[in-house]
């Protein structure tokens, strides 16, 4: 289907473009700072998809390719609202800075992602992102179920020895 939508085919783009929402937005709310921002950071990354798709070089890049749109997009709108924060002590926002502070290292985590061999980053995601059970990922990608198991087992290894995050 991403080839197809690379050869411009108004079908299998907005096939993608529709089947990548629902994870584009679970992702965007997980990374921004507002729910407003993962609105609009998930758009923004589903309008570049549509319109660039024939720029993205390897199909099983697709994945990574989007969670780096958002995480940019995540990360370009909390430096925006830092910079168009009032002075310290002129409202409540003291905790809005701790959390967009925590959402930046949730952008670690999604270059630690993009970082992972492919058959790792495969397995990550759809278990962990898409939400996709054992089972379902095994079948999808060929695999046993301890083949997965150890695949994704090495996947959350990585991930925390880059960022330092327990819940991997």
């Amino acid at each position: 289907m991403v080839t197809a939508a690379q050869d411009g085919d108004v079908e299998a783009i907005a096939a993608l473009v529709s089947g990548a929402h629902p994870h584009v937005q679970r992702f965007a709310r997980s990374l921004c700072a507002t729910p407003e921002d993962a609105e609009d950071a998930a758009q923004e990354a589903l309008i570049i998809l549509y319109r660039k798709i024939g720029m993205l070089r390897a199909t099983g890049a697709l994945a990574s390719w989007m969670f780096r749109i958002v995480r940019n997009e995540c990360l370009r709108r909390a430096r925006l609202a830092l910079r168009e924060r009032p002075v310290a002590g002129e409202g409540p926002y003291r905790s809005t800075e701790d959390e967009v502070l925590g959402r930046l290292e949730a952008g670690r985590v999604a270059e630690a992602i993009a970082a992972l061999p492919a058959d790792q980053r495969r397995v990550l995601i759809m278990r962990d992102v898409q939400g996709l059970s054992g089972r379902m990922v095994a079948d999808r990608l060929g695999l046993s179920t301890a083949a997965m198991k150890s695949r994704l087992h090495r996947a959350r290894a990585a991930v925390r020895a880059v960022t330092g995050a327990g819940e991997w």
